[in-house]
């Protein structure tokens, strides 16, 4: 787990993007241009919520989110995702 020098503000959260697929289950080499992208991922950094809604998402869980949920930031050399909480679907 990555231990970042960010904290996002109000109800947003850091996501670590699982890693994509690199094989079907068939063992066929999925190429970098037709990989999907994930749809998972771990939160790092979770922000102090909103006045009357607390964030219900911490640090560590996995989650579920849409597929063009955040917008993509590298930050010591690696992706992340920052999105609203209401972004995220589900914890798993």
């Amino acid at each position: 787990m990555a231990n970042l020098s960010i904290t996002p503000l109000a109800d947003r959260v850091v996501v670590e993007p699982a890693i994509a697929e690199e094989t079907t289950a068939g063992g066929i080499i999925i190429p970098d241009t037709a990989k999907e992208k994930p749809q998972r991922g771990t939160v790092v950094a979770v922000g102090s919520g909103k006045k009357d809604e607390p964030t219900t998402v911490k640090v560590g869980d996995t989650v579920l989110y849409g597929k063009y949920a955040g917008t993509e930031v590298q930050l010591e050399g690696k992706d992340y995702l920052i999105m609203r909480e209401s972004d995220i679907f589900a914890v798993i």
